[in-house]
């Protein structure tokens, strides 16, 4: 991993540091977000993006985002990109994570 996308991945850990137990393993070419065991999230390429449902990926889709796509051959449509304003408030993405760990 190049320190660049380190320190993307450390500074979302940061900005969940209110969200016990995250923790991010190398997985994809990038990381995953863990909360305890749950898998949640993934950081590849600068982007994150987490785990929707039924109920909240029409909050991502209202706002332009894309599905996770690692490659031209591979979309996961159970994963959203994060838009980068949730990004930047610490509380809002405290929030959309901890829908993505709920699934519900």
């Amino acid at each position: 991993m190049s320190p660049k996308n380190d320190g993307f991945k450390d500074f979302i850990l940061d900005q969940l540091a209110e969200l016990n137990g995250v923790t991010a393993r190398v997985m994809f070419g990038g990381h995953g977000l863990y909360q305890s065991a749950k898998f949640f999230g993934i950081i590849h390429k600068d982007r994150l993006y987490f785990k929707v449902t039924t109920a909240t990926a029409p909050r991502y889709k209202e706002q332009g985002m894309k599905p996770f796509r690692p490659n031209a051959k591979q979309t996961l449509k159970s994963f959203f990109e994060v838009p980068i304003d949730v990004i930047e408030d610490a509380e809002a993405l405290t929030l959309w994570a901890t829908q993505a760990v709920k699934r519900r």
